[in-house]
C-alpha cells in the first residue's frame, strides 16, 4: 500500500508546475497549492511581509507535500476513512476542497447511510464509510470515482469556462476526466465515444 507521502507526490506530479489561469477560480497555483491556501496558512516564502503570487512561484515540492499531508489529509480526517478510498478522496480534496467530502457523503446517502452532506468528515461520516465498505468491499472505490467523474461533468455543464478541463480541443477526455478515471477500474472507464456523447451538448 502506498504511503501518504507517495500519494502526495503523485498529486504534485499530476498538478504540475506554476500556472495562473484566469479561468481557474483557484488563481495562481503551483503543484496544486493555490495562493489562497498560502494566504490561509500565513506562508510568506519570500519574506516581504505579504503572501502573493511570488510566494506561490517560490514553493518547493517538499513544501507542497508537507502542506498536502498535514492540511489536506490528516486535518480533514481523510486518514480515518477506509483505506481503499483514501487516495481518491485525498486527490479530490486537493483539487476541489470540501466538495470531495460532499461527493462521498452523497454517495453514502445513496447507499442507504444516514449522514449530513456538509463537507466535513466527522464520526458519522467515518462510520458510514466503513459500513459502506463492509457492505460493498469491491465497489466503494469505483463508486466514489464514478461519482467524482460525474461531478466534473456537471460542473462543466454549469460553467462553460471550465469545459476545457473536461474536454480537450479535439474532443477527447480532458484532465479532470482522466484524473477521476485514474481511481476507477478500467472496466468502468468511459469509451471515447461515450465521452463525446456526454459532452456533445456543449457544442
Amino acid at each position: 500500500m502506498k504511503s501518504v507521502q507517495d500519494i502526495a507526490d503523485a498529486i504534485i506530479a499530476r498538478e504540475g508546475g506554476y500556472v495562473n489561469d484566469p479561468d481557474d477560480p483557484g488563481g495562481a497555483t503551483k503543484y496544486g497549492v493555490t495562493l489562497g491556501t498560502l494566504q490561509r496558512l500565513g506562508l510568506d516564502l519570500d519574506h516581504d511581509g505579504r503572501t502573493t503570487a511570488r510566494d506561490v512561484q517560490k514553493l518547493t515540492r517538499a513544501q507542497a507535500r508537507d502542506i498536502f499531508v498535514e492540511h489536506y489529509f490528516h486535518r480533514p480526517r481523510i486518514d480515518e476513512l477506509p483505506p481503499v478510498i483514501q487516495a481518491s478522496v485525498f486527490d479530490m480534496y486537493v483539487n476541489s476542497g470540501s466538495n470531495a467530502v460532499r461527493i462521498l457523503q452523497r454517495l453514502l446517502v445513496d447507499m442507504g447511510q444516514q449522514v449530513a452532506v456538509d463537507g466535513k468528515i466527522g464520526p458519522n461520516t467515518i462510520e458510514a464509510a466503513h459500513i459502506a465498505q463492509s457492505l460493498a468491499p469491491d465497489h466503494l472505490a469505483d463508486a466514489y470515482g464514478i461519482a467524482r467523474r460525474n461531478y466534473y461533468y456537471k460542473l462543466a455543464d454549469r460553467r462553460p469556462t471550465s469545459r476545457k478541463y473536461a474536454r480537450t480541443k479535439d474532443g477527447k477526455k480532458g484532465g479532470w476526466i482522466k484524473r477521476a478515471e485514474d481511481f476507477i477500474s478500467k472496466r468502468y472507464h468511459l469509451s471515447e465515444a461515450e465521452h463525446r456523447a456526454r459532452v456533445s451538448v456543449w457544442g
